[in-house]
């Protein structure tokens, strides 16, 4: 069966994972670092989608992260099945972006929020570079899919 998930609504990437008994901590819960993991996973596809990772291959220029943050709603355990919502919310000339939801099944809410802020780089000079055109484009059409309904 097909489920809208309305909390993810305005994401057009949404990575689903079964929560593993081995990410939770002595106290029961998902350990807090598995959370960038499953950022870092919704943000992978994502890239993925736009070329990012073909493009950085070919051509030395890339991403590479700067920063990141989570903002704890409620506890997560095992079992249950997570569903990680990405999009780009801001771009700049050179860095753009991202945020993070974390959708429980279990919980049927938002367990997480995140955001990440994400350089474009050259890997042959090893500095920052401007963002190139088919970056812009590829991000530009793939947000615009967050306009329709996200099933799962």
């Amino acid at each position: 069966m097909i489920k809208e998930i309305a909390e993810l609504r305005g994401y057009p990437v949404i990575y689903s994972t079964p929560v593993a008994w081995g990410e939770m901590d002595a106290l029961g819960h998902v350990n807090n670092i598995m959370y960038f993991r499953y950022f870092e996973s919704a943000r992978s596809d994502y890239f993925q989608r736009i070329g990012v990772w073909d493009h950085a291959r070919e051509h030395g220029i890339g991403v590479i992260l700067h920063s990141t943050q989570c903002r704890f709603k409620r506890p997560l355990t095992y079992p249950d099945q997570i569903h990680v919502g990405a999009a780009t919310v801001e771009v700049m000339a050179d860095r753009f972006r991202m945020k993070y939801a974390v959708w429980s099944e279990t919980q049927q809410a938002i367990v997480a929020e995140g955001e990440g802020l994400i350089v474009v780089y050259d890997y042959n000079q090893n500095q920052k570079c401007p963002m190139p055109s088919w970056m812009r484009d590829a991000m530009a059409d793939l947000e615009k899919k967050a306009s329709q309904p996200t099933n799962l």
